[in-house]
């Protein structure tokens, strides 16, 4: 077993400045910061974690880690302070759910038998999430658990996840691609179908919206057949977009023209351009 005995007292030294900065001769900022202010440092924090990992930065995920876990602690101690729980509390709880969640590791075998693939280990993992009890008086339900604040399409890809672990799922991919070829021609219908010209303005655009959500949840479901987790797919196309975006835009811009001034076949050929530089570049 590795030694953990640094990783200990770098977290503890951790509590400690979080203690100190919250005491009142510590830092009026910290001082002043609730569990509801924090939010949208987590957020900063995680979606600043998630980059580093898409860069393969290592240097840049060993320092935002820190920060990441930093904001556990920040909110951690601000609850000890209320006599909620502790972060000793948050640590004891996480372990016990691993050990619980994996009783193919831990010497209590699966009532369904050995568990041998990562597919099964998924399954089985949400078969007793869905036994746990309720920390609510709300009764427990199989996607109740899913956070509502997570981003719409991962929160979509981890509802089929769900669904799918108690056999609710398409039987093959090709059968999802069907499905999106299907909300595909019914958002056709309603954007340009002759047969609801007599719906208004405001009627046409709910339709719009109700299936391009369809449309969404079920490009969701086919990311997940794939085995590709849709956030980080749909976060690496806005990248590869920005880049070649820009890239355009600077070269437009060095030829002394500009991008409103140019036509859309103009700017097509130049996106090409674009495009096909990059590509051989990425291939060299």
């Amino acid at each position: 077993m590795p030694d953990y005995t640094l990783a200990a007292s770098q977290f503890i030294r951790l509590l400690e400045i979080m203690a100190v900065l919250r005491s009142p001769t510590g830092c009026p900022w910290d001082r002043e910061q609730t569990i509801d202010t924090l939010k949208p440092f987590v957020l900063e924090e995680t979606y600043e974690v998630l980059e580093a990992i898409d860069r393969h930065d290592h240097h840049a995920l060993r320092e935002e880690l820190g920060d990441f876990l930093l904001q556990a602690v920040f909110l951690a101690q601000l609850e000890a302070e209320a006599a909620h729980f502790t972060i000793a509390d948050s640590l004891e709880s996480i372990a016990d759910k691993l050990v619980r969640r994996h009783p193919h590791v831990y010497a209590r075998e699966s009532e369904s038998g050995p568990i041998t693939s990562a597919g099964q280990v998924r399954t089985r993992w949400e078969e007793i999430k869905a036994q746990e009890p309720s920390h609510t008086d709300t009764p427990k339900t199989l996607l109740g658990g899913i956070p509502a604040a997570l981003p719409s399409l991962l929160r979509a890809h981890h509802i089929g996840v769900r669904a799918a672990s108690v056999g609710f799922d398409w039987t093959r991919t090709s059968d999802v691609i069907d499905k999106i070829q299907e909300e595909v021609d019914e958002l056709r219908e309603v954007v340009g179908g002759d047969a609801l010209d007599n719906l208004d303005r405001l009627d046409r655009h709910d339709r719009a919206e109700e299936e391009m959500g369809d449309l969404f949840f079920a490009m969701a479901n086919l990311s997940r057949k794939l085995g590709i987790e849709p956030e980080t797919a749909l976060r690496k196309a806005n990248e590869k977009f920005t880049g070649r975006f820009t890239a355009m835009e600077r070269a437009i811009a060095a030829s002394g023209r500009t991008m409103r001034d140019m036509t859309i076949e103009e700017l097509e050929a130049e996106w090409q351009r674009i495009k096909n530089h990059k590509d051989h570049k990425d291939h060299e």
